[in-house]
């Protein structure tokens, strides 16, 4: 009698052990930031904006570089992926592309701006539909880099990046990630105001060729104007890209922190 209920117990907790372990097994992980890409703007033979003195992809980088390390440095579990590390021109498709590849979490471009010499300030874009004129130039100077590309036209279906119409097509882009993009997007720009004491001309919508083909959460940030002495004399600064950098991190460690704490 001693030994069938003996045998009985341990059936008994031999089933119980496997059904809790396919119970917890099923249980899907909290979600977790792995993996970053941090795309310098331009480079190459496509110098994006200038300066009086500087390229904007000259600036693009540094700032990109020293965003990475300070990831690297502080959140040990983040992967830093570089879409360039160098002054080498990259495609616009092939920068979403290393996104893609890459299964990454986030996308952050980082550029300067131009405009007419009083213009300064940071600004913000995510992908979407321009509501202004002044979005739309924007986004066809940061598009223009195509025409560079060995046939663009067919890489991007005729998309050419200075006809308005072509932009037609990004009124039917319904983007999942909207939202975590629109959350970063206002992070990076309340950290430019209230850390490194910028002037934030506030988040922003327009068709970005390289958001556009990205599968993630995605941002385009404009770091300041270079056509404005003032501001191309702090984007220049060791100082001036620091605290811009540091900025940037700031928001995305902050971003991480709350999208983590959501999934858990």
């Amino acid at each position: 009698m001693k030994f069938i209920l003996k045998a009985l117990f341990v059936c008994a907790f031999t089933v119980f052990s496997i059904v809790t372990s396919a119970f917890y097994n099923n249980i899907p992980e909290p979600y977790r930031i792995r993996t970053v890409i941090i795309d310098a703007g331009h480079g190459g033979k496509d110098p994006g904006c200038k300066g009086s003195s500087v390229h904007e992809k000259e600036i693009a980088l540094g700032i990109a570089l020293k965003v990475g390390k300070y990831i690297e440095e502080n959140l040990k579990d983040v992967n830093v992926i570089y879409t360039r590390t160098k002054d080498k021109f990259i495609e616009l498709h092939e920068r979403a592309a290393i996104a893609n590849r890459n299964n990454a979490d986030l996308f952050i471009s980082i550029h300067c701006n131009s405009g007419v010499n009083a213009a300064y300030g940071t600004e913000t874009y995510t992908m979407g539909l321009h509501v202004t004129e002044a979005n739309l130039k924007v986004a066809q100077f940061e598009n223009s880099s195509i025409l560079m590309e060995d046939d663009y036209t067919t890489q991007y279906d005729g998309f050419d990046p200075n006809s308005p119409e072509s932009y037609i097509i990004f009124s039917l882009y319904q983007n999942v990630n909207m939202e975590k993009s629109l959350m970063l997007a206002s992070k990076v720009e309340e950290q430019f105001k209230t850390k490194a004491r910028r002037k934030s001309r506030g988040v922003k919508q327009a068709g970005f060729l390289v958001l556009y083909r990205t599968a993630m959460p995605s941002v385009l940030i404009e770091t300041g104007f270079l056509t404005n002495k003032e501001e191309e004399k702090y984007l220049r600064s060791e100082d001036g890209q620091s605290y811009i950098a540091s900025a940037i991190y700031r928001s995305f460690k902050e971003y991480k922190n709350e999208v983590e704490v959501s999934s858990n």
